[in-house]
């Protein structure tokens, strides 16, 4: 697997891979990986010739207070769980390399609509600073496609949509949520939690299929669904940060006539932050 921690050396590579006509897979990630992380590369594997994951932590799309100093650095295992899958490359720049004129100086790119809900209420600038990077990744790397995990729902859709608007050759591909035995999603954070928070944690997709199974059943009163959620949330000991059945597409409020759902939710266990979803047919 080679490993690249400057523009320039991954380029000239990525230019004889597309020279010799190999499709690439870009799978970017913070690092600090776990199997959520792997399928995304295994996806990658069965479509692309050269599978190339990116490991930044990037500073841009963290606010104040959040976590970006802890951030879980795991460099040297993140290697061999890449090489273990048939990764072929691995970028891993510095912040310098990523913005040579600082975080201050930077040119953003923002996806409004979908941004303006959700965690892109709970967490401003946010996805400010991942559709940068991630505009960033793709015109360095130039993938033919990218793949990302469900599991962050709203920020694959404004991916989308931002490669979409900004004409953008990359097919973003998303990747089913991985899950521990307890329906738990899997997440860089989770290593955050004690043992004793994990079974609590899972509360949270219990909740989101509990919900599902009432707008399955019928139930229209949407509000009601979303308290009733959030007092099972609040009491298996979850702070809630959202509970929100929208629209899959706009990700605005559901109305009483959409039948193409998702259940879009974010609590806080401590001081860790877990996110889930589950999409809804009617």
């Amino acid at each position: 697997m080679q490993i690249f921690e400057t523009r320039d050396d991954l380029q000239k590579t990525l230019a004889t891979c597309r020279q010799s006509g190999q499709h690439i897979g870009l799978v970017p990630t913070m690092g600090n990986l776990h199997e959520g992380h792997l399928a995304l590369v295994d996806a990658a594997r069965k479509q692309s010739q050269y599978v190339l994951s990116t490991i930044f932590v990037n500073p841009l799309q963290f606010g104040p207070g959040e976590d970006l100093d802890n951030y879980p650095k795991t460099l040297e295992s993140d290697y061999e769980l890449l090489a273990s899958r048939h990764c072929d490359g691995v970028f891993v720049p510095s912040v310098s390399e990523m913005y040579p004129n600082g975080i201050n100086n930077q040119t953003l790119v923002s996806v409004p609509t979908l941004s303006r809900h959700h965690c892109g209420l709970s967490r401003p600038g946010h996805f400010e600073g991942v559709c940068t990077i991630v505009s960033k990744l793709f015109n360095l790397t130039m993938p033919d496609m990218a793949f990302f995990g469900e599991k962050d729902y709203q920020q694959l859709q404004i991916i989308k949509k931002m490669t979409t608007d900004l004409c953008i050759p990359v097919k973003v591909v998303g990747v089913p949520t991985q899950r521990t035995e307890s329906g738990l999603a899997m997440s860089s954070r989770n290593n955050y939690l004690e043992d004793r928070q994990v079974s609590i944690a899972a509360n949270l997709q219990r909740s989101l299929k509990m919900t599902m199974e009432k707008l399955k059943q019928g139930e229209t009163n949407f509000s009601a669904l979303e308290l009733d959620a959030g007092e099972f949330l609040t009491t298996a000991g979850l702070k809630v940060d959202y509970f929100n059945i929208s629209h899959a597409v706009t990700l605005e409020p559901a109305g009483a006539r959409d039948s193409n759902l998702v259940i879009l939710a974010a609590v806080f266990l401590g001081k860790t932050r877990l996110i889930d979803n589950i999409r809804v047919q009617l």
